[in-house]
C-alpha cells in the first residue's frame, strides 16, 4: 500500500462543523457548533485533582547532569507540595499582581514550580525570553520588562549567567532568587539574593489556602511578552479564565487528549504561548507527562531529542517544520528509533506554513513502514493574546496553510480590511487587555470587541465554507510594489520554500516599493553558494519560480544567496526558530538594495532567465 493512501491511526477528534454567517457590508462571522463546556475557574484545579487521583505519577521529568543522565522525576502530589510551600514563600515577600514573579531562566523544574506556585495563590508570573539576557549586552527588553511590570521578586537558574542582564535591567531593591546550589551573585552586585532550597523549606499555612479560595477567572495568571519585532514588547495580560477555557476547547477538538494521559517530549520554551500554556497546560490538564526536552529544532540541536526519544515514546509532538524535517532524517536510518517514537504517536502538530511536501510524505511513509498507519498531522491558527488555541483543522492530512474553524466557545469575526479579511477574536480565551497600557485598547479591540489579530483569511472553498478557513498572511507584513499592486508575503513565501529541498533553508520576501519581488535566501546547512552545483541549482529553482508566476505581484525575479545565517541575537530569529521577516530586512538593508541596485556586483546575486517578463 502506498504511504499517501495507508490509512491514519485511529484517533478521536472533535466536531468540525461552525455556524457561519455574512455581515452587513461584507465579512463573515462564525462560531463553532459545539458549545463549550464547563472548566475550573482555577488553574491549578488540575494540580490538586491529579495529586488525589494519581499522587505518584509522574508529572515532569529532566534529564540529571550526572553521569548516564538519568531522568529525575516529579510527581503530581510532590509537584503539589512543593507549589504550596513555594507559594507561602512567594505571599511571605509581599508578591501580587503590582508586585509579581519575573522569571528570566528557561525551562526546569524550578521555573515550573514556582510557576505553579504563583498561580496556585493568585500571584501572576511573568516568563522572559533567557535570549532577552543571554544575547544583548545591555539587557534592554528585560530592563523594559522589569520597568513595566515592577515585580516583586526575579527568578534566574544561574546567578553567573544571568549577573550581566541582572546588573543592568534589575533594580537594586528587587530581589533575585537563584536556582538550586547557586551562591551570591558575582560581582559584589547589591541586590538581596534568595535561594531556592530556602524557600522551598517553607511551611504552608492557611494563606496559602485562603489564596488560593480567592482565585478566580478574572485573576491575572501570567504575563506573557509578544515578539517586539517593531515596537518595545508589549505584556499581554493571561487570565486564569483564558489559560482554563483554552484547555476546554482544546479538549472537545482532540478529545483523544483524555482517553490517554498526554506524554510529551518538549523542547519549546516556557515564555512562549505555545510552550507554556498549550503543551505544559495540556499535560496538566489532562494528568499527562512532561519530558523536559533540552534539544533544539536545528541540525545540531535535535541530537538531545533524539536521545530522549530512544527513551520515551510520545503520544504527541508539537513542533515547527524544521524540528519534523530534521527528525526525519533520524528516523530515516535508526529502525530502532522508529519504533519508539511511533509506538504510541498520535498527533503531529507542526506550527507554521512552510513545510515541505517531502517531510510530510517521508514522514507518512516512515510510519506506514512501522505501525502499518500514517499519524494525523494538524494545523491552526492562534496568537499570545489568544492563550493560543483558538482556529483548529483537528482533521488528518496536513495542508499548507489551512487552518480550519473557530474552537468551542469562540467566535471569529473576518473583517473586510482592504482586500483582505482579518481575524477577530471574541470569547472566555482572548487577553483582556495589556498590562499597565490602556492606550493600545483602541488598537488592539474594535468597536464590537473582537480582538483585532493583523492575520488574516480566507475560506479554502467558498462554496464550501464548512471545509474551513485557510491563513492568507499578515496584513502589515504585504505590500505594494511601486506600480501599486499588493503582494502577498506568505503565499510567495509558501511557493518559494514548497520547491526549496535540499539547499534553501528559509527566505525572506521584497520588494516593497520596489518594481520586482525578489528573495533574501538563507541556505541549509551544508549549501554554500560558492558551490557551482549549489548555485546552478538555485538558479532554475528561480528560474522555476519566475516562469509560475502570472504577473509582477506574484512573479520572483532575484534572489540573493546569503553566506551568514539568521541572528537570533538581533531578533532575526524566534525562539521557535522561525524567521522575523520584518527584522531581517531591517538589519539587512544592504543586501536588499544589491538586489535593486542598477548593475549590481554582489557575487550571490542571481536573476531570473526569462525570455519575458
Amino acid at each position: 500500500m502506498a504511504p499517501h493512501t495507508a490509512p491514519y491511526r485511529p484517533v478521536a477528534f472533535g466536531p468540525y462543523e461552525s455556524l457561519i454567517q455574512p455581515l452587513p457590508g461584507g465579512g463573515f462571522h462564525l462560531r463553532a457548533s459545539q458549545p463549550l463546556a464547563p472548566y475550573p475557574r482555577r488553574y491549578t484545579e488540575h494540580l490538586v485533582r491529579w495529586a488525589a487521583e494519581r499522587p505518584e505519577h509522574t508529572f515532569l521529568a529532566r534529564r540529571s547532569p550526572a553521569a548516564g543522565r538519568p531522568w529525575l522525576r516529579l510527581s503530581y502530589a510532590e509537584t503539589l507540595r512543593h507549589a504550596r510551600a513555594l507559594g507561602q514563600a512567594l505571599l511571605d515577600l509581599g508578591l501580587s499582581a503590582e508586585r509579581p514573579l519575573v522569571v528570566l531562566s528557561g525551562n526546569d523544574f524550578e521555573h515550573a514550580l514556582l510557576g505553579l506556585a504563583a498561580l496556585h495563590v493568585g500571584v501572576p508570573v511573568a516568563p522572559v525570553s533567557p535570549s532577552y539576557s543571554l544575547l544583548d549586552p545591555a539587557a534592554a527588553r528585560v530592563a523594559h520588562a522589569v520597568k513595566l511590570l515592577t515585580p516583586g521578586l526575579v527568578y534566574a537558574a544561574d546567578g553567573p549567567t544571568f549577573a550581566r542582564a541582572i546588573a543592568q535591567a534589575v533594580p537594586a531593591e528587587v530581589p533575585v532568587l537563584l536556582g538550586p546550589g547557586q551562591g551570591p551573585l558575582p560581582g559584589g552586585l547589591p541586590h538581596t539574593v534568595l535561594a531556592f532550597e530556602v524557600l522551598q523549606a517553607t511551611v504552608p499555612g492557611t494563606a496559602v489556602d485562603d489564596a488560593h479560595a480567592r482565585v478566580d477567572g478574572d485573576t491575572v495568571a501570567k504575563f506573557l511578552f509578544t515578539s517586539g519585532s517593531t515596537k518595545a514588547p508589549k505584556a499581554v495580560v493571561n487570565t486564569h479564565r483564558m489559560l482554563c477555557a483554552n484547555q476546554q476547547m482544546y479538549a472537545q477538538c482532540y478529545p483523544f487528549l483524555e482517553e490517554v494521559p498526554p506524554v510529551l517530549v518538549d523542547w519549546l520554551p516556557w515564555h512562549h504561548t505555545a510552550g507554556g500554556n498549550s503543551n505544559f497546560g495540556l499535560v496538566l490538564r489532562n494528568g499527562g507527562t512532561m519530558y523536559i526536552d533540552e534539544g533544539k529544532p536545528t541540525a545540531d540541536g535535535v541530537a538531545e531529542t533524539v536521545a530522549n526519544l530512544r527513551e520515551v515514546s510520545p503520544t504527541a509532538i508539537y513542533t515547527v517544520p524544521k524540528g519534523l524535517e530534521v527528525l526525519v532524517q533520524h528516523l530515516e536510518h535508526d529502525e530502532a528509533l522508529r519504533h519508539n517514537v511511533f509506538r504510541e504517536l498520535r498527533l503531529v502538530f507542526a506550527a507554521g506554513a512552510a513545510m515541505p511536501d517531502a517531510v510530510i510524505q517521508n514522514f507518512d511513509r516512515l510510519a506506514v513502514q512501522t505501525t502499518g498507519f500514517r499519524v494525523p498531522m494538524t494545523m491552526g491558527l492562534g496568537m499570545t493574546e489568544t492563550a493560543p488555541f483558538a482556529v483548529s483543522h483537528h482533521r488528518p492530512g496536513w495542508q499548507a496553510g489551512v487552518i480550519g474553524l473557530p474552537a468551542p466557545g469562540l467566535e471569529l469575526k473576518l473583517a473586510a480590511v482592504g482586500d483582505k479579511l482579518e481575524v477577530r477574536y471574541r470569547g472566555p480565551s482572548i487577553t483582556p487587555a495589556y498590562w499597565r497600557q490602556p492606550e493600545l485598547a483602541a488598537e488592539t479591540f474594535d468597536e464590537e470587541g473582537y480582538l483585532c489579530s493583523g492575520d488574516a483569511a480566507v475560506f479554502i472553498d467558498p462554496a464550501e465554507p464548512q471545509r474551513g478557513l485557510k491563513f492568507d498572511g499578515r496584513i502589515a507584513e504585504d505590500f505594494k510594489l511601486i506600480s501599486g499592486t499588493w503582494v502577498s508575503v506568505s503565499s510567495i513565501r509558501a511557493r518559494a520554500l514548497a520547491q526549496a529541498q535540499p539547499h534553501v533553508h528559509d527566505v525572506v520576501v521584497t520588494g516593497d516599493g520596489r518594481d520586482a519581488l525578489g528573495l533574501l535566501v538563507f541556505m541549509a546547512p551544508g549549501s554554500q553558494p560558492e558551490d557551482p552545483a549549489v548555485r546552478a541549482w538555485a538558479q532554475d529553482w528561480l528560474d522555476s519560480l519566475a516562469a509560475s508566476g502570472t504577473g509582477s505581484s506574484n512573479r520572483v525575479l532575484r534572489v540573493l544567496l546569503m553566506t551568514e545565517p539568521a541572528s537570533a541575537a538581533r531578533g532575526e530569529l524566534t525562539d521557535k526558530g522561525s524567521l522575523n521577516q520584518r527584522m531581517v530586512l531591517k538589519h539587512r538593508a544592504e543586501l536588499v538594495e544589491a538586489i535593486y541596485s542598477a548593475g549590481s556586483s554582489h557575487p550571490h546575486l542571481l536573476q531570473a532567465r526569462l525570455t519575458k517578463a
